[in-house]
């Protein structure tokens, strides 16, 4: 064969190639572009909805539903001062508003109208009855997408509701919308190609978190009351703490995860919690209490049958509180070390007892169980999500990493060390691991969690008060600077409930200590994490509260304690 012929025929192979890769990404585009129209198209049927309801009752006034707390709203629907169509409607005009405005809806839940029907005509009225819920994207609600930000997903409805959503009807709940989530969910930004960028409510040049991020927005917004969460590695608490809203991660067998979608399926390193987010305490506790009843055990028989304890959420007496400033992995910014401080004096102040406490080895923690858990699989699970997709910018870092061979991560990780000792054990651990060596890491975790067990133990704590990632990040940093959700990951790995609240907002102090932030290491991720947070003047900032596994009850009632020294607080100043 001639010279000539071969590269006419390597010239062709190579335009055939670039003319299918073409094709292929024109499909895809062409599918983003119908579930964008799809999208609209059920937007403008929620406002009609909406606008029909208030042009037929011209004295209706949404501020004084809107102004409700879930308290308050659950005792005038319950009482039947308020009908459940005037709420429902009031949130999804409210819901379609701050979607303009920060981007947050995926779609409309149409059978919430017929959820309305039914809820009317049932003789007992649930503990949420007439209460709209919203739901985030990757919680399966019948007839519609759970697309985790995947184009594959598209257009595969669910064929049944998620047990925790016909929990919530049961309770005569009313799900309206489901809500956005970053490309996977393995990010704590909150953007897709399908539904683009969410921003945080307060500065559109921050990002809301994530992965429940869509559910932080909306609800920090006022276009929904509660909502629902799932959380692997902070995914209702980072949003939850960045947006300044109230968030409570469970521990990870308390609430049914059956129809919900996970996007590592399989991977039982780090456990997987569900819960609630709302704007206070109480809303979580109403959330929880309706949730865990016998419906839900029957439904999910693998969900131990515990119901709520009153008592110990009711409960007065002095706690002993564990309590930390840093992980001493990274180092906290100026706001989230005043926070824990702020936080512990008005603790003490009010009776309760604190007590230092020493994390366990956090570099082990960190390389070998969280980096080696999270891909032990040699990150094959995460890329074969990405087979046929385009990939949003956001989380292009992270894809990048995931995608180099074994071989090739020893070698990269030897080059980096003198640059980044962290980088260089981050990619050493993200190898593939054998079923032996998984087993081993499973032990490793095991006595891992046992170890901080016996810590607590000792100490006689009831709960923990420690860092939230806060404040918010500038949208599109996360994917640089993934490793903040250290300090919310430990909490799935060790599967002990946890919930952020928010106790005081960046100060103009805050924000000038930043300029000297070094860190630990001084290293690009931490040039990188200063950078992240600065410009948050006026960004809510949080703490994060721990209780030990199967004790929510517990966590929320220390939640509830730092919310109310913290409005006496607010008031008396």
């Amino acid at each position: 064969m001639s010279v000539g012929l071969l590269s006419a025929l390597l010239c062709c192979s190579a335009a055939t190639l670039l003319w299918l890769r073409w094709q292929r990404r024109r499909k895809i585009r062409r599918k983003i572009e119908e579930a964008q129209q799809k999208r609209e198209r059920a937007l403008e049927r929620m406002g009609a909805a909406a606008r029909r309801f208030t042009e037929q009752n011209p004295s209706h006034r949404p501020e004084s539903i809107l102004s409700l707390s879930l308290p308050e709203l659950c005792r005038k629907l319950r009482d039947g001062l308020l009908l459940p169509e005037s709420v429902l409607y009031t949130y999804m005009d409210k819901a379609l508003k701050v979607t303009k405005d920060v981007n947050c809806l995926t779609d409309y839940l149409e059978d919430s109208e017929s959820q309305l029907l039914q809820v009317k005509s049932q003789g007992n009225k649930g503990l949420l009855y007439g209460v709209p819920v919203s739901i985030k994207d990757s919680i399966d609600c019948k007839g519609f997408d759970s697309t985790l930000g995947f184009v594959k997903r598209l257009n595969h409805p669910a064929a049944e509701d998620a047990v925790l959503v016909q929990v919530l009807k049961h309770q005569g709940a009313i799900p309206f919308v489901k809500t956005n989530v970053p490309q996977s969910l393995m990010n704590f930004d909150c953007s897709n190609l399908i539904f683009g960028q969410t921003v945080h409510p307060l500065d559109h040049t921050k990002t809301p978190g994530g992965s429940s991020g869509g559910e932080a927005s909306l609800i920090k917004s006022g276009g929904s009351i509660l909502g629902i969460g799932t959380d692997i590695g902070g995914s209702i608490r980072i949003p939850s703490g960045f947006c300044g809203i109230c968030g409570l991660k469970t521990t990870g067998d308390r609430i049914s995860k059956r129809g919900v979608i996970r996007s590592l399926g399989g991977q039982k390193s780090v456990v997987a919690g569900v819960g609630p987010m709302a704007r206070d305490v109480e809303s979580l506790a109403i959330c929880l209490r309706s949730l865990l009843c016998e419906e839900m055990f029957r439904l999910d028989p693998k969900v131990p049958p515990l119901p709520f304890n009153e008592q110990v959420y009711s409960s007065s007496h002095p706690l002993r509180i564990g309590y930390y400033v840093t992980d001493s992995f990274l180092m906290p910014t100026p706001s989230m070390k005043r926070a824990i401080l702020e936080t512990k004096e008005l603790l003490e102040k009010a009776g309760h007892v604190l007590v230092p406490f020493k994390l366990i080895n956090m570099d082990y923690f960190v390389y070998n169980l969280c980096i080696g858990g999270t891909f032990a699989d040699g990150s094959a699970t995460y890329l074969e999500h990405f087979k046929g997709e385009l990939v949003d910018p956001s989380i292009k870092d992270l894809l990048l990493l995931a995608k180099v061979p074994n071989w090739m991560r020893r070698l990269l990780s030897w080059i980096v060390r003198p640059i980044s000792p962290r980088a260089s054990k981050l990619v050493k651990n993200m190898t593939e691991r054998s079923v032996k060596e998984l087993w081993e890491l499973h032990f490793e975790i095991e006595e891992y969690c046992y170890k901080f067990i016996a810590e607590w133990k000792k100490l006689q704590l009831d709960v923990m008060l420690c860092p939230a990632l806060s404040p918010a990040y500038k949208i599109g940093y996360p994917g640089k600077i993934s490793m903040g959700a250290i300090y919310t990951m430990l909490y799935n790995y060790l599967d002990f409930p946890a919930g952020v609240v928010p106790v005081t907002t960046v100060t103009k102090e805050d924000e000038e200590e930043l300029k000297n932030f070094r860190g630990y290491y001084n290293d690009i991720w931490d040039k990188i994490f200063a950078k992240a947070v600065e410009g948050g003047v006026g960004l809510p900032v949080t703490v994060q509260c721990v209780a030990l596994p199967w004790q929510e009850e517990l966590c929320l009632r220390f939640m509830k304690e730092i919310e109310t020294l913290t409005s006496e607080k607010r008031r008396t100043h």
